[in-house]
């Protein structure tokens, strides 16, 4: 019998991360080797990798209302655990969170645009949308759309319920306004960032109830005139 395609493989309802998810991952940052890992791979696929992907397939439902050009797979939005250590002066093997990142339909997992973040770990959990480390030229955009369309710009980072759920922009910025903008242009504050995202973040015990789906949720739709704005500017749209 032919297998089911990956878009169409049910997965459990999410009902909580489990505590020993967590412990897992806890035990890993004490023990990142490969030895210890590959005796517990199994435990890894059924007490962290499945219970994100269960999470990930129970947001489908909401982003179809608010952001339904949005990809979310179970398996292709998850990150996998191996770390990439060519480059990397720590040589540890494995990540110890789990996290997944929600793009554009047809747009590889990354920084190529806008879009949502989600990951759990020991002590964190943590859910952010906007783009981080944008190119040169997607940030050129980003800053001409903000100068551009400053209205639409101050009229979503400045609402009432998006600035008391997530404060302000996260990220570095500039000491100076950048090149080709006066230092007194009404928009400087904002277009001296660097990166364009907002987050939130809670402590660990909050992902261990099934109700976390509608804070994750609740978190992705507020941010979502920002991601929308972000890749209209840029071109992703």
């Amino acid at each position: 019998m032919a297998q089911p395609a990956p878009e169409l493989e049910l997965y459990p309802p999410f009902e909580g991360f489990p505590k020993e998810g967590i412990a897992f991952l806890r035990s890993l940052k004490r023990n990142n080797t490969r030895t210890w890992f590959e005796k517990r791979k199994a435990d890894y696929e059924q007490l962290v990798k499945l219970p994100m992907q269960s999470l990930i397939s129970d947001l489908k439902t909401p982003f179809r209302a608010f952001a339904p050009e949005f990809d979310l797979n179970p398996k292709r939005s998850i990150f996998r655990i191996y770390r990439d250590v060519r480059f990397s002066k720590d040589k540890r093997p494995y990540k110890t969170n789990v996290a997944a990142h929600f793009v554009l339909r047809g747009k590889p997992k990354g920084v190529s645009g806008s879009g949502y973040y989600l990951h759990i770990e020991p002590g964190e959990v943590y859910a952010g949308a906007g783009i981080y480390m944008p190119a040169g030229d997607q940030l050129k955009k980003i800053r001409r759309a903000i100068a551009d369309r400053s209205d639409e710009f101050l009229e979503i980072v400045t609402d009432r319920s998006f600035a008391r759920m997530f404060g302000g922009l996260e990220g570095e910025t500039l000491v100076r306004v950048p090149a080709g903008y006066g230092q007194d242009h009404p928009m400087a504050k904002h277009l001296k960032h660097k990166h364009f995202f907002v987050g939130r973040s809670w402590p660990e015990g909050q992902c261990l109830k099934a109700r976390f789906v509608d804070d994750v949720a609740s978190t992705f739709e507020k941010a979502t005139p920002l991601v929308k704005f972000l890749n209209q500017a840029i071109g992703a749209a």
